[in-house]
């Protein structure tokens, strides 16, 4: 694997695991965004590995996977998750306070998501 394929992996790992300690803390919005960018910088790992170039700048899950041709079955996890980049950060992208808006649910099923994108993306790293 190559070295910058490597720290983007190993740095959405990390993220992923930020998300399940947001959890315990019982931070749902904190969750989704950090599930977020688990599944961004694990995506970005599998496309320099498999494009040998790097994505840009880019934080949307869909662009990722549409250039990874990713699996169906995690399309609607990757079109769930993106938005979240904003959505539960800023006040003003969803007209609500972002740290009201989810539920314990919403959390459990974004780090299920998530754990299986960034599955799937190591496993596109090797």
């Amino acid at each position: 694997m190559r070295k910058e394929s490597e720290h983007w992996l190993l740095q959405g790992k990390e993220e992923l695991e930020t998300a399940k300690a947001s959890f315990e803390m019982k931070k749902w919005f904190a969750v989704a965004f950090w599930c977020q960018q688990a599944a961004e910088k694990a995506l970005k790992a599998a496309f320099i590995e498999k494009k040998k170039e790097s994505p840009g700048t880019t934080h949307s899950l869909t662009f990722l996977g549409r250039e990874l041709n990713i699996p169906t079955e995690l399309w609607n996890s990757l079109r769930d998750l993106t938005k979240e980049y904003y959505l539960s950060r800023y006040p003003d992208a969803s007209e609500d306070l972002p740290y009201k808006m989810y539920t314990k649910n919403d959390a459990d099923k974004y780090i299920q998501d998530c754990e299986k994108i960034v599955k799937w993306a190591e496993s596109q790293t090797k």
